[in-house]
């Protein structure tokens, strides 16, 4: 019972820092890692920096 119950807020957890937004470095390094192993990626700072910049120039009213 109370491993289900501990899967189940794991799992609770993993969808809300989804949803936050919370895991996007962590999923920006698998991909890093991935896809240019032979570079360093971004540190945690400068990926933060990047996005707010990238959605600051980039909006999207929803239309069209």
């Amino acid at each position: 019972m109370w491993q289900t119950i501990r899967d189940k807020a794991r799992e609770a957890r993993a969808l809300w820092r989804d949803f936050t937004g919370e895991s996007a470095y962590e999923r920006y390094l698998e991909r890093h890692a991935r896809h240019h192993p032979d570079h360093p990626p971004m540190s945690e700072k400068e990926f933060w920096r990047a996005r707010d910049t990238f959605d600051e120039d980039n909006f999207s009213t929803g239309c069209c």
